[in-house]
């Protein structure tokens, strides 16, 4: 899809507007059904029109995203590509379409149920993007909440139809999401507090807004009540205990979250491995930070180093933000190209505490920019920021964020679906991945303090290929690590081996591999592939390669599977 010499691809801010084609045509109808069926993705967008509604959940409104994906390849035959741009969208509209219908036809839309990443967390995440500035921002919150009993009967709707065709979430699952509706539906929980706080920026907020906040908290609710009472009394004594998926699930699952197929046996050899090398750099590390220390030793010097901590929430944001405001700075115009709307970076506490960091990226006209959420366990309060600065440049600059605002950005290149609505783990998250690596390359990591944080994170990767590949496949366990088949409760001790996370993060991660299969491994092994496809680029170029021009070249085409990145980059 290259041109056998690659040109210099100019900024952002530079490229002339590129006429729209015939397959542009079919990516922005398909993108604008999205939007209809799914007025929430909308919402993430920061697209005004509908801000209280959310999509359908139950096996209708799937099947009706099913249909649009049918459509959409449909329409896209016989069409041929007018320029490079078009052959990526066509590549990468047949591979991820594609992949959609797999999972419609084996019926796997109808039993999403896990501990991070499914309807039952997704149908209140949508509040901590909505905008809370006026009184009709509020109404619109307070609306949506009364809406939130029919998005959750829909999902109930749609996890009975998955059990009537024997598929249910593991016993784990199930067991987990109980207790987060749990949360979620307490008095004096997230959504009262939500309308507790609710305040204009002119001073007036009508009497008549709060009571609807009130009614639609209460109304919200009992939903997640009723989605806990579902799950307790309905689905559980359906669910398996075996937390393992097996061979076929997975592999469909890996493809969804690279957009390739591997081997999966050689990349869980690979994983032990690279697992194997990392160990290898740590303990170099540790000898650094005190000659003949072991990696446990330098860890403990670590983090009992006062210049290393933080105390308490606060601390934590402003020293995310003061990191992040610095790398931005470092980056712009130097390493990569970062327009001035692009520039700002929001770093935030979650308002849950189900563990976890992440990235919600800025809204379609950067009104509201991207963010990064720490989303701090209850109880937590102690930090240390050894570990976290390459968590900083992984979630901003240059990784989530520099990734996904440049597609927002790329109005002059890319369709709305291209900018958008697409997002593949392994080159998303293996971008990230690599861009840790990619700052130790640059002098952002020379303390050993922070480079050992980003060599724990990541061993912490390798060890979810390990992990993830290991026991949804029920492998056998590397010597090092044990014998015998892969159980979940052998994997745990081996995570509590390599992750130097709290208690409650390794429970939380160990939860989510078990039921999110595919995704864990995907970093590393897109950080893998980007690496790859790099020396490629680099072997075919020769000394006309240019590591910014290559990064700009790569962020300017979205997100895509890698084996459509490959082939778009590699001549």
């Amino acid at each position: 899809m290259t041109h056998d010499t690659p040109a210099p691809v100019p900024p952002p801010s530079e490229q002339p507007a590129r006429p729209p084609t015939a397959i542009d045509a079919v990516a922005t109808s398909y993108y604008e059904t999205l939007l209809d069926l799914m007025p929430d993705f909308a919402t993430e967008l920061g697209l005004p029109g509908r801000e209280t509604e959310y999509q359908d959940y139950s096996p209708a409104g799937i099947d009706a995203l099913a249909d649009a994906a049918r459509t959409t390849l449909r329409h896209l035959e016989g069409l041929q590509p007018a320029d490079d741009v078009d052959a990526v969208t066509l590549d990468a509209m047949r591979e991820r379409l594609g992949l959609d219908l797999e999972i419609h036809d084996a019926g796997l839309g109808y039993s999403e149920l896990n501990n991070i990443a499914c309807p039952a967390q997704n149908i209140r995440a949508i509040f901590d993007l909505m905008p809370t500035a006026t009184a009709e921002q509020w109404r619109h919150i307070a609306g949506r909440m009364a809406n939130v009993p029919g998005a959750i009967d829909g999902y109930i709707s749609s996890l009975r139809t998955g059990r009537e065709r024997g598929l249910v979430a593991a016993r784990r699952q199930v067991a987990i999401v109980i207790e987060q509706a749990g949360k979620y539906a307490e008095d004096g929980g997230f959504f009262d507090a939500l309308g507790e706080t609710a305040t204009a920026d002119d001073g007036n907020l009508p009497e008549a807004v709060r009571d609807r906040l009130r009614s639609g908290a209460e109304a919200a609710r009992g939903a997640y009540r009723s989605l806990a009472s579902f799950l307790q009394d309905d689905l559980l004594a359906s669910a398996p205990e075996k937390d393992a998926v097996g061979r076929d699930r997975y592999a469909l699952m890996s493809r969804v979250f690279l957009g390739s197929a591997v081997d999966l046996e050689e990349t869980y050899r690979w994983g032990v491995e690279e697992l194997d090398r990392v160990i290898a750099e740590q303990e170099a590390v540790a000898d650094e930070i005190r000659e003949g220390a072991s990696i446990e030793e330098a860890i403990r010097i670590l983090d009992e180093d006062p210049a290393r901590q933080l105390q308490g929430t606060d601390a934590l944001q402003a020293w995310m933000q003061g990191l992040s405001d610095r790398a931005v700075e470092a980056m712009a115009g130097v390493h990569f190209d970062i327009p001035e709307k692009m520039r700002r970076l929001e770093c935030r506490i979650a308002p849950t505490n189900e563990g976890g960091i992440y990235y919600t990226g800025p809204s379609d006209d950067f009104s509201r920019p991207g963010r990064m959420w720490w989303s701090v366990p209850e109880g937590e309060d102690s930090f240390t920021t050894w570990k976290e600065t390459t968590t900083v440049y992984h979630e901003g600059v240059p990784g989530h964020h520099l990734q996904i605002a440049t597609a927002t950005y790329q109005r002059a290149l890319l369709n709305p679906w291209r900018r958008n609505a697409i997002w593949v783990s392994g080159q998303g998250e293996g971008w990230a991945l690599y861009a840790e690596r990619l700052m130790q390359e640059l002098g952002f990591l020379s303390d050993p303090g922070d480079r050992l944080g980003m060599l724990d994170a990541q061993r912490m990767r390798a060890a979810r290929v390990v992990f993830d590949i290991g026991v949804h496949l029920e492998l056998e366990i590397p010597e090092r690590w044990g014998e015998g088949a892969w159980t979940p409760e052998k994997g745990y001790d081996f995570l509590r081996k390599n992750i130097a996370i709290s208690e409650g993060q390794l429970s939380f991660e160990f939860t989510r591999y078990l039921g999110w299969p595919g995704q864990a491994p995907s970093y590393k092994i897109g950080q893998r592939l980007w690496e790859q496809i790099r020396d490629e680029v680099r072997a075919a170029e020769g000394e006309a390669f240019d590591l910014r021009a290559f990064h700009t070249r790569a962020l300017n085409l979205g997100s895509v599977g890698l084996d459509t990145l490959r082939r778009a980059l590699v001549s």
